[in-house]
């Protein structure tokens, strides 16, 4: 039985941690070939390995627009063409409203907003002469209200989201779709201090800190429950897929409904 994504090429960036790594195996369950992209080689080479031959790694630091455009050119050199990218790399911001430096300023908008500029640009670039394609960037349920993420996170993705509106509105009369997914809070690295901090500690000690996280979030919605990060792989496999061929320029949140709870219930022992 063919998959929902077969005959598909995607890209992935922050592929080999978190949402990244859980979208990049649900792709490849639904028939997409995948090449995954992050900057850890040993990560991405052994999730490539063992996901087998329709999947491949190339090293790219998102924070470089050259090296986006590489790893563009090397998924179509390996594939043939692409027909969607996933821009979800990311981190926590640096700096807060009291402490917020220059260098963290910069730093953090062309990381989280940067990348998914510089992504469109260049998967437009391919995308245009084969006649389209479709582009998911991962913004957040930060960019739609207080009290989540960092200051400096919750303005990016606050761009994130309206950049999505706005390339949506230029590319979809040259057959790319462009679409967002605004997870809510969902107990991936990025709450201990980003997939990079996340490779120093020990599988327990994560497991621990991730255990501890669900914990918390699950009396952050009101559905009284956990959010995974199938759940948005779920909902990109959904976006990637031609059953998603008439939606365009959509921020789809994926949180529990958490947007609209601005209060926090007591954890439970």
């Amino acid at each position: 039985m063919a998959g929902r994504l077969s005959g598909k090429v995607a890209v992935i960036t922050g592929a080999t941690s978190g949402i990244g790594e859980a979208t990049a195996r649900r792709f490849v369950a639904e028939g997409a070939a995948v090449m995954l992209s992050g900057r850890s080689v040993e990560a991405g080479e052994a999730l490539a390995a063992e996901l087998g031959e329709s999947t491949a790694f190339h090293k790219a630091d998102v924070l470089r627009d050259a090296e986006i455009g590489a790893l563009m050119d090397a998924a179509v050199a390996r594939f043939g063409r692409v027909d969607c990218l996933f821009n979800n790399a990311g981190a926590p911001s640096r700096g807060t409203l009291e402490t917020v430096t220059e260098e963290d300023f910069d730093h953090d908008m062309r990381l989280l907003v940067g990348s998914v500029v510089f992504g469109i640009k260049h998967a437009a670039r391919v995308m245009v002469p084969q006649g389209g394609g479709n582009i998911i960037n991962n913004s957040s349920i930060a960019a739609h209200r207080v009290n989540q993420g960092g200051f400096i996170y919750a303005a990016a993705k606050a761009a994130v989201s309206h950049l999505t509106r706005l390339a949506g509105s230029e590319l979809g009369p040259l057959g790319i779709r462009v679409n967002a997914i605004s997870p809510g809070a969902v107990a991936t690295p990025i709450f201990w201090g980003g997939s990079a901090s996340s490779r120093t500690l020990s599988d327990a000690e994560n497991l621990r800190k991730k255990t501890k996280m669900e914990g918390k979030l699950k009396y952050s919605t009101p559905l009284l429950k956990n959010g995974y990060v199938d759940d948005v792989a779920l909902a990109a496999v959904y976006l990637a897929s031609d059953e998603a061929g008439f939606v365009n320029s959509h921020d789809l949140v994926v949180d529990g409904g958490r947007i609209w709870q601005f209060f926090e219930r007591p954890v439970q022992a």
